[in-house]
């Protein structure tokens, strides 16, 4: 009984051991190499220009695809950017599909996240990218994830349903543009209508009466944009919410 005792007990630490040594800091460059390094960071320097070391060495960005460190897994946006600069963004969702949000990196969002305060985050935009596993990155579109979802009908799904908030999200932010502009026009065309009448008070009370109701109709039109661009957000909002649950059942 007690070797059995002391064989489980030594399996455990053995175990332990393994883990303790398992590496979350590493860099993985495009030469398909991997840097295995205590610490992993990514500072401004005193250029205010970002770079990446691994524990003391200095890691050029552009070589870098991949980096892991105690902040999360991040990969390099270069080969799918129009300038071919890199830029690098944040794995939010892990699996057979990995979904990348881009993360825009400043001086008071590296004060806080590296500091690990909440009162501040990274700037985070919506451009998106997805990859398996170490493969390079693609960007976020119906094309391109209908070609890789096609083997799931619930992801299919979720992602037509993407498709469709998608193309209602333009159609919403573009009525919203147009009323907004129409109604500002109206509303300097009305104020910088200054003409009086010449003849009767009756015509001047029609000519006031006229622009109160040009004043109405231009307010309702910037009314109606703003009430457009919020529906806009919330379906903007929900649909990527779609998306990330068609990659949360592919990767089930």
């Amino acid at each position: 009984m007690k070797k059995l005792i002391v064989v489980v007990m030594a399996c455990y630490a053995l175990n332990a051991a393994a883990q303790q040594h398992e590496p979350n800091s590493y860099i993985y460059l495009y030469s398909d190499s991997v840097i295995n390094a205590k610490r992993v960071t990514f500072r401004p320097d005193f250029t205010g220009n970002w770079q990446l070391k691994a524990d003391s060495r200095r890691i050029p960005n552009q070589q870098v695809k991949f980096f892991s460190n105690d902040d999360g897994f991040f990969a390099n946006t270069r080969k799918v950017s129009m300038l071919n600069q890199s830029a690098f963004a944040e794995r939010v969702i892990e699996g057979k599909l990995n979904l990348f949000r881009d993360v825009i990196f400043n001086a008071e969002a590296f004060h806080h996240r590296y500091h690990y305060s909440t009162a501040v985050q990274p700037e985070i935009d919506q451009r998106m990218y997805y990859n398996m596993g170490y493969d390079d990155l693609k960007k976020v579109n119906y094309r391109n994830l209908k070609r890789d979802l096609a083997d799931n009908p619930v992801s299919m799904n979720l992602l037509n349903v993407y498709r469709k908030k998608t193309n209602a999200t333009t159609i919403l932010f573009t009525a919203a543009g147009a009323s907004v502009i129409a109604g500002m026009i109206s509303f300097l065309s009305t104020g910088m209508n200054t003409t009086t009448p010449s003849i009767g008070s009756g015509f001047g009370g029609q000519t006031s009466s006229f622009k109160s109701d040009n004043f109405t109709a231009s307010y309702l039109l910037l009314g109606a944009g703003v009430g457009l661009g919020l529906g806009g957000v919330v379906i903007h909002l929900s649909k990527t919410r779609q998306l990330e649950a068609a990659f949360e059942s592919y990767n089930r």
